[in-house]
């Protein structure tokens, strides 16, 4: 079976930084989109950074533009979110998810991603 697990959640202090990490298993990231998702209390879950395993193409939402990474190791079969400068308004539950490839250009749309797979999502607290 297809699951993933995040981890790397934790709580920080404004300015700091965390690496989040989505280890998958059942399958391998390289037929995947893959992307991460955030959700604040009370609020709907809205996309983070996006990574097409095929060309490695990110795609970032403005909100963590400049200052998250997305990334994949092959290898490893895992997924990375390095969030640097982080703000009170970044504390959410994140998610990673996948979605398989079904053409070229099939992950350059963010709603697609929410029809595919999800972790169970990793805490994040950043404080004043």
């Amino acid at each position: 079976e297809v699951q993933l697990v995040e981890s790397g959640g934790g709580s920080v202090q404004a300015g700091g930084s965390l690496r989040l990490s989505c280890t998958a298993s059942g399958y391998s990231l390289k037929n995947y989109c893959m992307g991460w998702f955030r959700q604040p209390p009370g609020k709907e879950r809205e996309g983070v950074a996006f990574i097409d395993s095929n060309d490695g193409t990110t795609m970032y939402a403005d909100s963590g533009k400049g200052r998250f990474t997305i990334s994949q190791d092959d290898a490893k079969n895992t997924l990375y979110l390095q969030m640097n400068s982080l703000k009170p308004e970044d504390t959410a539950m994140y998610y990673c998810a996948a979605k398989l490839r079904l053409y070229r250009g099939y992950c350059n749309s963010e709603s697609r991603l929410r029809s595919g797979y999800w972790g169970q999502g990793t805490q994040v607290t950043v404080s004043s």
